[in-house]
């Protein structure tokens, strides 16, 4: 699973398989700490992020959701800023 950003501690990665599943969706990894997040509504869809953690990553999601958009509708893994 390919780093796509990392940030105050914070890996987010996306799958690259066809067989990945709906809806569109990113991977955060804080620590001991896992996430999937909605990339639509920023809504954590499965894990345990702290509150704080998830705040940011939906920060980092608003500066970044056309971007996420396409890596996942074209399945071409590129980097992105971290929160700055």
């Amino acid at each position: 699973m390919p780093e796509i950003s990392r940030f105050y501690g914070m890996v987010i990665k996306m799958f690259f398989i066809q067989s990945e599943h709906n809806p569109p969706h990113f991977h955060a990894i804080y620590g001991e700490y896992l996430g999937e997040i909605n990339i639509h509504t920023g809504q954590m869809m499965v894990g345990d992020l702290p509150a704080k953690a998830l705040a940011m990553i939906q920060e980092w999601l608003q500066l970044h959701r056309a971007e996420l958009l396409d890596i996942w509708n074209t399945q071409t893994f590129r980097k992105l800023p971290p929160l700055v």
